[in-house]
Formats: structure tokens, sequence, C-alpha cells
């Protein structure tokens, strides 16, 4: 999926049935959505695709075990069907994985029993397989990391696992096989009305060349994730904000802290959380929080009670208790909540997407999760329609397949990832230098990034072709380098563009490291 190819559609002035704002899950489900019905469509990115929200989750596609608790059925129902879609339609990318809660009286084995056998039956025939209370024995086999202490039992659960970025990536070039046009680095600047007051024209900036687009359109979907207030704003400056933003941060630790293939699910913190640790590219992502913050980023950083938040919780179940030097990479994302009437917590907040309406004819969707992406997708295109009058049509991405996902390669194989297009890379003239061991990262990887996946800066490739920056950042800032030669010579660039790019992704890995300086302390 070459960039420069893409660009040519938009040069021609044709007018387009639907631009999408946003290149996160919501933006690229809704553009998807879009196309495979015969919309001449366009997304359009600022930054690069899932740059934000959206490639900073806790890997997980879940109906939302917590949400049950809330009470919030109708999110956990359609959350289970959404989750046994994905596991199909992105077969390379999502799998099926045992989660165990731990108990620690004979009570909590049987209420959790109870609520996990309620979280299968919502999830009818599209359930991952059932969950049961096993001995404290089996427990501490299935997870040899836990701590023994007081352990009477645990409950097995079923979830799914998924990689976000590279999911994507993918979508996008799903978009592009069915018809559409997605761009990265595209900044929408300005909204433009017709003489009725409809919103008529975008004005575009492209990052990387600086030239500006004014682009006719018939519909707008704003899918921009916490900056949704931004477009709202360029369409109507006296519009309440609509957008609360939850931070959210994980940390990652080496697999010895939790050996083997099951996830830990801790119940209850503190804070009213649940707290994960599951395993992922041979490394434990350990998280979540949920932190309001005022300030919207596209690079959020860690606050350092979240950082001992979430060590010392972990350290109350891990036997090997693990400490700030452990830590491999740290991240932060912005969870786009849907504000409230009333003042609520963050945490309390529900994660059910909402659709909204502006005079001028511009849809706008808030909240959600990356489980439910597919269907935020139908529905908002489903309001498109309806707003603009249009023959109403049928979704078909139900059962549609992602880029790469006609094949599924065992785990063992280090470009797993890729699915079908893995045979392609491997075959790539060259392309067999290894740039990490550590991390199973070849030359081939970058060169396809660039010409297959629209990376256009070392970090595009180190964060999101590749996981390097989220799974250990000190060996993803030791390889930029390399990284920045081979792209430099795909991309045409100097070595001045070379030294700036490794300067700038150095400067950002150091905030997923976990260095005292690096982290914002609390408020």
């Amino acid at each position: 999926m070459n960039r420069l190819e893409q660009l040519k559609a938009i040069e021609n002035g044709e007018e387009w049935d639907v631009i999408v704002i946003g290149g996160g899950a919501t933006g690229l489900g809704a553009a998807l959505e879009s196309a495979t019905r015969g919309y001449k469509t366009l997304l359009l990115e600022q930054s690069d695709f899932a740059k934000s929200t959206s490639s900073k989750a806790t890997k997980l596609l879940h109906g939302g075990v917590r949400y049950l608790a809330q009470g919030d059925v109708a999110l956990v129902r359609e959350a289970s069907v959404e989750r046994g879609l994905l596991l199909k339609n992105a077969q390379h990318l999502a799998k099926n994985l045992s989660f165990i809660i731990p108990a620690y009286s004979w009570w909590e084995g049987i209420y959790y029993t109870i609520g996990l056998k309620l979280y299968d039956w919502m999830a009818g025939r599209l359930s991952l397989g059932s969950s049961r209370h096993i001995s404290r024995r089996t427990t501490l086999e299935k997870l040899p990391g836990l701590k023994q202490d007081h352990l009477t039992a645990g409950i097995l659960y079923h979830d799914g696992q998924f990689d976000d970025a590279r999911l994507a990536v993918n979508l996008s070039q799903t978009i592009r096989e069915k018809g559409g046009v997605a761009l990265n680095y595209m900044k929408v600047t300005a909204l433009e009305k017709n003489s009725a007051g409809q919103l008529a024209h975008v004005t575009v900036s492209d990052a990387e060349t600086g030239k500006t687009y004014r682009l006719r359109t018939k519909g707008i979907i704003n899918a921009t994730g916490v900056f949704v207030d931004d477009i709202l704003e360029m369409d109507d400056p006296s519009i309440k904000r609509k957008i609360v933003a939850s931070q959210g941060v994980h940390l990652v630790l080496d697999s010895e802290f939790l050996p083997g293939d099951n996830a830990l699910m801790i119940p209850k913190t503190s804070d009213g959380r649940v707290l994960f640790a599951v395993p992922w590219h041979n490394k434990v992502v350990v998280g979540t929080t949920d932190n309001p913050v005022n300030e919207i980023s596209l690079d959020p950083v860690a606050m350092e009670k979240e950082i001992n938040f979430i060590l010392g919780t972990a350290g109350q179940y891990l036997a090997k208790v693990p400490t700030r030097s452990d830590v491999r990479s740290v991240w932060a994302g912005l969870r786009p909540l849907a504000k409230p009437e009333k003042s609520e917590k963050t945490k309390e907040i529900s994660r059910n997407h909402k659709i909204m309406v502006s005079a001028s004819g511009l849809v706008t969707i808030l909240g959600g999760k990356w489980t439910t992406y597919r269907r935020m997708g139908e529905d908002v295109v489903d309001r498109l329609e309806k707003v603009k009058g249009w023959n109403i049509t049928e979704s078909v991405t139900r059962h549609l397949p992602v880029h790469g996902a006609s094949v599924k390669l065992a785990e063992s194989d280090p470009l797993y990832f890729y699915g079908s297009d893995a045979a392609a890379i491997r075959s790539m003239p060259g392309g067999g230098e290894v740039l990490s061991q550590q991390l199973a990262i070849i030359k081939a990887q970058v060169l396809w990034a660039v010409r297959e996946e629209m990376a256009r800066t070392v970090e595009d490739v180190l964060a999101r072709r590749t996981r390097a920056l989220f799974l250990d950042a000190e060996e993803a800032v030791r390889i930029a380098p390399a990284v920045a030669q081979i792209m430099a010579a795909e991309l045409g660039r100097d070595a001045q563009w070379e030294t700036e790019q490794v300067s700038a992704f150095r400067k950002l890995a150091g905030t997923y490291e976990l260095r005292p300086k690096n982290v914002l302390t609390s408020i």
C-alpha cells in the first residue's frame, strides 16, 4: 500500500461520498464499513494509524468481566459477540486465551465461578470455552509465577487476545482492497458548509509536504477518539465538551515473572479496578490504570503514582516481585469516554459508544473500545445513511476477513502476525539480515513496512509495524539507526533525515523507559 499512490486519489478534485476523520480503531472500522457498502470513501489520519489510544490497549478482546459486575449486560453481550467474530476475521492476530482468577477463600471461589458462568452464557455459541473452578494445585501449575500464600483455588475462564496496532495496519490495507483510500499524516484543519448550512468541504494538510487539499464530500464521520472535540469545534465553536479522557498505563516485564501461556486476572484492586498480567510476544503486559486527565496528547506519559500502583499490585500476587529495574517498557494511552450528564468516576463511565449528529450533518461517534470496533463502524454508517436520507444498505463486514487473515501460522514463527504476508516478507531479496535477535526483527520487515504498510518514520516501524518500542524500549533505541538507514534508502531521504529520525525516536523512547526523569509526578 504505497502512500504516494493513495495521494493521487485526492488530487483529481472528485467528490467523496464519505470522509472519515480519524485512523484509530473507530475510524478504521467506519471507513471499512463505508467502503464495503459501495461508498466512495476516504479516511484521513493526522498522524499514523493507531498512533494514539488504539495502539496502547491491554491487547484483549473481551466481553468485559467488570462490565458484568457493573450490570452493563447489553455491552457484555455485544462485546462477546464481536469478540467471537474478530477471532474468525483476524485469525492471524487474535486468539483464545485462558485467564485465571486466584481465589483466597472458599467464598471467592464460589462468587467468581457463578459470575463467569453467566459470562459464558451471555457469549452464547460464540463463547471461547467454559469457565471452571480449578484446584489450588492446578492453579499453580497453570500460573507458576503466582504467590502460593493463602491461595485456595482458581477460576479459569476464556477471553480473546490480539495485537492492536497490527490490526489497525491490516484494516487500512483492507479498506484499500475494498476500494477505499486511507491516508496517514493528513491533518484536517477546517470544515466548510454550503449555502444550506450542511458540511460540504474538508481542508486537510499533508504533514510530510505541507501541501493543502480542499476536498468535496457528501458526508463526514468524526471518529477521532480523544480528539473529537477539536473537530466538533471546527463545525461549531460554541459547542460544549463531549469527551472526558481517562489515562491507562501498562508495564512490560520479562516472561520469567509469569511463565507459561495463561494470563492472570486480579479481580479487585485497591482502586476498585481489575488488573491483568498477560503473556504477549514473549513478554508479560501488566495493567491497567484509570486516571482522569485534562490534557489531551498523542504521546501521554505515565505518572509516578500509576507506575507504583501497578508494581505494588502485581507484587502482591507474583512470586517474583517486580521492581522498576525489571520494567522493559511503560506506555500510557488515553481512553475517549463520552462525557456523562452527571459527574462520575472515569472507571464508572460506560464503555458503550455514543453517536451524535450536528445541525450541519456531521456525524460523530464517541467512546467504545477495540473489541466492538466493527459494530461501531456499522452503527455510525447506519446513522449517516439516515441523516443524509440515502438508501439504507446492509452491512457485509460481519464475516469479512481482514488483510492477512487467510493464513494462520504457529506463534513459534517470528512472522506469524503477518499471516498471508509472511511468505512474501520472508522471500524479499536481502531481507534476512537480523536487526534484533532478541525481538526477532529482520530487515525485510522494515522494507515491507515502507513498501506495503505506509510506514513513514522510524517510530511507525518500531512502535506499530513491529512492536519493539512496546516490548523493550532500550532494544528499540539500539536498532533505531539501522532502521533509519534502511528507510532512508527506500524513501530517498538523506543523512540529515536519518539523524533527525533517530533523535526524535530516542526522545519518544525515553518516555517508555522507566527512569525518574521521564515520569510525571502525581498531582
